[in-house]
Parts: structure tokens; C-alpha cells; sequence
């Protein structure tokens, strides 16, 4: 599971340069404060993990979000359930980058072990910096391929000196269809396209901030908002394989950290949302070969869906570790007790049986893994002014 901390060196450079720049002036100007070290954080990972309470290891699985700027309350709510991670939303977004990272530092509360603090910082239309003035999918779409490296090197940067760890950032989405939900924020209305863009993204982004691609298996052949019903599709595994899947293969290829997984029903492969699917799982480990931290979409969506059997979250995170999910996150709906009762959730069903302490050993050790890298990998490089 462990990735070599600096493995696009061309693209950090990249994205060094761009920190605090405009996006038409900027010039590379590294600079790299020391080498990597070849350390082992999956070993290290694996030893943590091993010395964790049941209890400790199911927290080590969440990621939560409260709506608050102040930094002594966000560091009491890590504090106090010792979740694994803390998702940025507009509601935790100052005026300023100063006081934002006064906040990413707060939710950090232990720094051999930072959580992992992650935003959904796709540029465009799913924006939360608003000092982000690189260009995104709306343009980037029917631009030269580079253009899409720059822009996602700069971003990163950006990211990354604000504090947060991981962007939820590269939709990985394709479609054609200029009245579908998803196509606003896709980097290519054809798989080819996207694919090469999404590459792109993904080598400049992650040597700085984790890049994650999003929403597996893939919106654009599901009509609908996933934020407000379950959309589905009858595409075949076949037509799956030659179309939607295309971006995020090469996303993977490209060296992604995190692959979220969307509220997706692909009928003919599966009746269950792929968030919820043991199946689309297995796709992703043995056939795609996806080897990182694999992350829902926000459960709370599933309740938004007004499904009766999606109506309890402690269920649906529950449901999601067994199916194969190494990280649960969870915003709409959510309460600071939330993030505890799914925490007391996944301890009772591992004690039952309902997920094998094995699942649960083996995505707290994912989650760790990625914690330990990137804490490295900032140890490593220095933003240039």
C-alpha cells in the first residue's frame, strides 16, 4: 500500500512555482528542503494499527465535519472522538489563508499522526478557496492536455498550503450530455479525453495533496443528482468497461491515493448503490487493481435520498465497511454525536460479525498508511514564496 512520497517530480516543481501566483505569470521555482527518506509506512502502519482498541481503529475510519471557523472547538471535536479525518466545507472556510491554516492546524491535533484533513477543491464550480483562480473543468475540457497539469499543480499547491492533505478533486466522471448533472464538472466529454486529463490532474496533484478520483463507477452514465436520489443506469459490465471506466483507469494508472465511491446503481452489475456494493469493490481491488484508500461519497446523501432503507446512518456506514470502503465520511445531516455513534456502530458490528475484524484491520491499516505519507511527505517539501 505504501507509495513513494515524491514519485512526479516535474509536476511538484510545477506546482511549487504556482503557490501564490496568477496563473499566467507563474514560473517553476522549486523548493525541495531535502530528499525523501525511503521509509515503510505500511509496516509503521500495520504496528499502530495493531496496538489500536476495536474502538480506536473504527474511529480511525471517519471522516466527520462541523460547521465551525473557531479552532479551539475543532480541535475539541478531534480530540474528543478521535476520528481519522475532518472534511473542510464552506462553513469552515475564513476570509483568509492565514486563519484557514490556524484551523487545518487545530484539526491536527496529534503531529506524529496528523488526521487526514481533506476539501473538495475541484476549481469551477466546486469550489471552497476563494483564492483559487486556475483554470477547471469548464475550460480545461477543450484545452491542451498541459494546461490541465499546470492548473492541477497550482491548485494542489494552493491545497496543500493551506493545510489540507487530501482534495477531493479530480471528477473522473464523463459524459457528453450537456443537461447531465455531472458534465459542468468533468474533465472530458468522452472517455479518451477525460482519461488523459484526469492523468494529468492526478500526476501533478498528488505528490502535494492526495488526489482522489471521484465518483466511482463513474456519474455520467447515471442521470440524476446523487445528492438527492440514488441515480442508476442499466449499462452493462461490458459497456462500463469501454466507456465510463476509461478515466478512472487511468487515474489509478496515474498513481491516485483515494478513489471515492459514488451513490451509483449500475442495475445490470449490481442492485446496491456501488457505495454499498461488495461487488463494484472487488472490480476496483482485483480488476482495476486499486490499492489505496477507497472513500464513500457522503452518507448523509444516502439519507437525503428519502429511501426508507438508507434513512439510519450508523446502518449505512456499517453497510459501507463491509462492502469494502476503508473511510466513511459524513456531512449532510450530521451532528458532532454522529461521527461517535458510527464510531460505537462499527465497533458493534464487528463484535457481532456483521464486519470481519479482518475488514476492519485492514482499512484502519489504508487509512494509516496514507496518514504516515503524507505526514512525510510534507516533512519534505517547502512552498517557495
Amino acid at each position: 500500500m505504501a507509495k513513494i512520497a515524491v514519485r512526479a517530480a516535474a509536476a511538484l516543481v510545477i506546482a511549487l512555482g504556482l503557490i501564490g501566483m496568477p496563473a499566467a505569470s507563474a514560473a517553476p521555482v522549486p523548493a525541495m528542503v531535502q530528499r525523501a527518506e525511503k521509509t515503510a509506512p505500511a509496516q509503521h502502519a500495520t504496528r499502530l494499527v495493531e496496538a489500536m482498541t476495536t474502538e480506536e481503529r473504527a474511529a480511525s475510519i471517519v471522516m466527520g465535519h462541523i460547521p465551525s471557523t473557531d479552532p479551539a472547538v475543532l480541535a475539541q471535536y478531534m480530540a474528543d472522538t478521535g476520528i481519522g479525518g475532518f472534511i473542510l466545507m464552506g462553513a469552515n472556510i475564513p476570509d483568509d489563508e492565514g486563519r484557514l491554516q490556524q484551523i487545518t492546524a487545530a484539526l491536527s491535533t496529534d503531529p506524529a499522526v496528523p488526521a487526514l484533513i481533506a476539501i473538495d477543491q475541484e476549481g469551477g464550480l466546486v469550489s471552497r478557496l476563494p483564492w483559487d483562480d486556475f483554470a477547471a473543468s469548464t475550460t480545461l475540457k477543450n484545452a491542451p492536455v498541459d494546461q490541465t497539469q499546470v492548473a492541477f499543480a497550482g491548485r494542489a499547491a494552493l491545497v496543500a498550503r493551506a493545510g489540507a492533505t487530501v482534495n477531493f478533486g479530480v471528477v473522473a466522471d464523463t459524459t457528453a450530455d450537456t443537461g447531465s448533472f455531472i458534465y459542468g464538472r468533468a474533465l472530458g466529454a468522452d472517455p479518451d479525453t477525460a482519461a488523459a486529463r484526469v492523468a494529468a490532474a492526478v500526476a501533478a496533484e498528488d505528490p502535494l495533496a492526495a488526489s482522489t478520483l471521484k465518483h466511482f463507477p463513474g456519474h455520467g452514465a447515471t442521470p440524476g443528482d446523487s445528492h438527492e436520489l440514488i441515480p442508476s443506469t442499466s449499462k452493462s459490465r461490458a459497456q462500463w468497461e469501454k466507456m465510463d471506466a476509461v478515466p478512472f483507469v487511468a487515474g489509478i494508472e496515474a498513481g491516485a491515493s483515494l478513489l471515492m465511491f459514488g451513490h451509483l446503481a449500475y442495475t445490470a452489475v449490481d442492485e446496491l448503490p456501488a457505495s454499498m456494493s461488495a461487488t463494484w469493490h472487488d472490480i476496483a481491488r482485483d480488476d482495476l487493481g486499486f490499492d489505496g484508500v477507497i472513500v464513500t461519497d457522503d452518507l448523509g446523501m444516502l439519507q437525503s435520498s428519502g429511501i426508507a432503507a438508507y434513512a439510519d446512518p450508523v446502518a449505512n456506514a456499517v453497510a459501507a465497511v463491509a462492502a469494502g470502503n476503508d473511510l466513511v465520511l459524513t456531512i449532510a445531516h450530521s451532528t458532532p454525536q454522529t461521527v461517535v455513534d458510527i464510531t460505537q456502530g462499527i465497533v458493534a458490528a464487528v463484535e457481532s460479525g456483521t464486519i470481519d475484524e479482518a475488514r476492519l484491520q485492514d482499512a484502519a491499516e489504508r487509512v494509516m498508511t496514507l496518514r504516515l505519507e503524507r505526514a512525510a511527505s510534507a516533512a519534505v517539501w517547502s512552498p517557495a514564496d
